[in-house]
């Protein structure tokens, strides 16, 4: 990959550039008078326009060593923020069968309540969270944000009634939402296409590990006696403490993008961006574009995402609350359902990291997030039919590992979404409907199983195999119809029509317009991947 890098004098004053035709042109490293895009964050034209005139080309050893670089400063932050939020969320969930529900004297469906607000929260946050990524330094926002989750989470050992518990996690829900668009938008930023699918695995993956980690907590817990706390209150102590200090860390740690990382130096900075440039997503813009906020709103692409997106989060809010309990009706104790947890993280984070390497493998995001659907249908199948017997639980057992493939889903479906959506405020958009869409299908996902329906919970899963089928569909129609933006792309530009989902090595696109701003159909040198 190679650009020019050319010099001129850019105004500091403004936030952004209205007309960049008399500017440094961050999309073809020379001046554009014929057609210079408007738009370009002030920060981006300007940390170019000092960089030095000469001709950049990135060779293979370098690629590695600053994609290493980017790891050590934000993948690291990602996973372990990941993992703490997964964990933090995982507490109620390890509570249930500590006496939380009794101490709190809860009743009825109050307890599927408890895991329904963090996702209403959610639902009402996002698009303003989303907007706040978009305009704040990123990081800094990010580290207030893990902080303030783990003082909430700190605080929850001190509640003693349903009120006092709805109100911490609701504002848990409110200081979490941040974390997985704040992170689609870190990969967009500092890593290629091709490895955002591992990227977004390696942070999601922490589902799974949280369940390693969490039952080995738990089970440790579970064996402190005659403490001045209950074993609850003590869990949620200590995991709220070690959040807080962890969120002061990131303050520290996180760049807030590739130009203020002032722990590197100008030149692996301006070869970090350059890495990226062949995304045709940008890195960044702070101005909210009214006709982009259009664009996303109407697109198809979009509204499949969302939609895929609810579909996987309705049968995972289920089950992640009341794993545990489903666990126990099999007839486990309730040290074995802690020691079962760390199988069952296994099992995830193998499923998520196989989805991620296959898709990158065989360049095929979206027919291996319809076969990862599979196995979740073949399970809820065997829940349906089997019935609980001291024969059976190893069945039952098994056939509940088989839906845990909803992460690799998951995963699939955001870096679809963060590969194939360009245009700063179209990302904010279609990322904020996205998790709306999550945040519904996890709210949603605890009232499906009913008290009175319990333990085996038939009209919960009979639900799920509707979801599952219309994700399916939504799969197929999202794929056919990538593959036909791609062909009216290379049509548009006069190449041959190859149905290929990404730029194939014979067009030779000079990836001009990188920085510029433009949308996903706006920018012709833009490539759908699949």
């Amino acid at each position: 990959m190679s650009t020019s890098l050319g010099k001129r004098d850019v105004p500091e004053s403004p936030v952004m550039i209205e007309n960049a035709k008399e500017l440094y042109s961050v999309s073809s490293g020379q001046e554009t008078v014929d057609a210079a895009p408007f738009g370009i964050d002030a920060e981006v034209a300007k940390f170019f326009a000092e960089a030095s005139e000469q001709r950049v080309e990135i060779d293979e050893a370098t690629n590695k060593r600053l994609r290493w670089m980017v790891h050590k400063r934000v993948l690291v932050v990602m996973v372990v923020t990941y993992f703490a939020q997964t964990l933090d969320k995982g507490t109620l969930n390890f509570a249930s069968i500590m006496g939380i529900v009794q101490d709190n004297h809860l009743v009825g469906q109050q307890y599927a309540w408890l895991t329904t607000c963090v996702y209403i929260a959610i639902l009402i946050w996002e698009f303003p969270s989303n907007r706040l990524i978009q305009r704040l330094p990123v990081a800094k926002y990010l580290a207030f944000n893990i902080t303030a989750w783990g003082a909430v989470l700190a605080c929850t050992a001190a509640c003693t009634n349903f009120t006092g518990l709805v109100i911490v996690r609701t504002l848990l829900g409110i200081f979490e939402c941040v974390c997985q668009p704040a992170f689609v938008f870190l990969s967009t930023m500092w890593y290629t296409r091709e490895e955002q699918a591992l990227v977004i695995g390696a942070f999601y993956s922490m589902n799974g590990f949280q369940q390693c980690v969490g039952g080995l907590i738990a089970y440790g817990i579970a064996q402190i006696e005659h403490a001045a706390l209950k074993n609850w209150q003590i869990l949620f102590t200590i995991l709220g403490c070690v959040t807080v200090v962890w969120g002061l860390f990131v303050f520290y740690w996180l760049p807030d993008s590739p130009m203020r990382a002032h722990c590197w130096s100008k030149e692996d900075r301006i070869l970090i961006l350059e890495r990226v440039r062949k995304n045709e997503t940008g890195v960044q813009n702070r101005e909210f574009k009214w006709y982009q906020a259009v664009e996303g709103l109407t697109d198809p692409t979009v509204w499949a995402v969302t939609l895929i997106s609810f579909t996987n989060a309705l049968p995972t809010g289920g089950l992640g609350a009341f794993s545990n309990i489903i666990l126990t009706s099999f007839g486990f104790t309730q040290l074995q359902t802690y020691l079962l947890a760390i199988a069952q993280g296994a099992i995830i984070m193998g499923f998520l990291f196989s989805a991620a390497y296959l898709s990158g493998r065989y360049n095929n995001k979206l027919l291996f997030a319809f076969l990862y659907t599979l196995p979740n249908i073949a399970g809820t199948i065997v829940f349906m039919t089997v019935v609980t017997t001291p024969h059976t639980r190893v069945g039952l057992l098994i056939a509940f590992y088989c839906t845990q493939g909803f992460g690799a889903v998951a995963v699939l479906n955001l870096a679809v979404m963060s590969g194939n959506v360009a245009g700063r405020t179209k990302q904010v958009v279609a990322t904020s409907l996205t998790f709306i869409a999550w945040a519904v299908g996890n709210a949603v996902g605890p009232q499906v199983f009913q008290a009175n329906d319990s333990p085996r919970y038939i009209k919960a899963f009979i639900a799920h195999l509707v979801v599952y089928g219309i994700q399916l569909a939504v799969i197929v129609l999202l794929r056919l119809r990538l593959m036909r933006l791609n062909v009216l792309k290379r049509r548009a530009q006069g190449l041959a029509e190859s149905k290929a989902g990404g730029q194939t090595e014979d067009e030779r696109l000079g990836h001009k317009h990188a920085f510029d701003d433009l949308t996903d159909k706006e920018n012709l040198d833009f490539r759908y991947v699949y």
